[in-house]
């Protein structure tokens, strides 16, 4: 039994991911929830972001069965402190498509989801195309907690043209 008010951001995109993905529903879970994930809760998330190709009326149904109902853009559940929201595919960070992705396993399921590279990326796209200084922030934290490709990201911010807000990172990092 689910205790809905109690229940962690992690633990909750666990169950989410099982049942969607019991319903024949693929969903990859990006943004802000993977920050919280990554960094032990370090950096809290109030929503979980997931990215599917499945028709929304088959989302909707799979989530109402599980007590969530629609409410604009995001699935509430009166008793549940987390909201979940499904953004427009594909999963992409900048002009990059996504392909390959983590699983992380919980006890009530496992997770697809940004790897902690894509999600260093996705943070310093809010930093790179909109100074987002917590977008930033989040990504020297992720850094701080998980192993990634530092190669990848500065090839990945030259593609996307941000070489010197790399090195602010790169800089930043190095203070860490």
């Amino acid at each position: 039994m689910i205790n809905w008010p109690k229940i962690s951001l992690k633990d909750l995109a666990g169950f989410i991911s099982e049942e969607l993905r019991k319903k024949g529903i693929e969903a990859v879970l990006v943004g802000g929830a993977c920050v919280t994930i990554y960094t032990e809760n370090r950096y809290q998330s109030y929503d979980l972001d997931y990215v599917t190709y499945e028709d929304m009326k088959k989302v909707r149904k799979a989530l109402s069965e599980l007590g969530f109902t629609q409410r604009n853009k995001y699935f509430q559940r009166k008793d549940c402190p987390w909201m979940i929201e499904f953004v427009t595919p594909p999963v992409a960070i900048g002009k990059d498509p996504i392909w390959k992705f983590a699983n992380v396993s919980t006890p009530l399921g496992t997770i697809t989801c940004l790897a902690p590279t894509d999600s260093v990326k996705d943070r310093l796209a809010s930093f790179y195309f909109w100074n987002d200084k917590q977008g930033l922030q989040q990504a020297l934290s992720i850094c701080q907690e998980r192993e990634i490709d530092l190669e990848e990201i500065k090839n990945w911010s030259t593609r996307e043209g941000y070489e010197e807000k790399f090195k602010v990172f790169l800089k930043s990092l190095k203070k860490k």
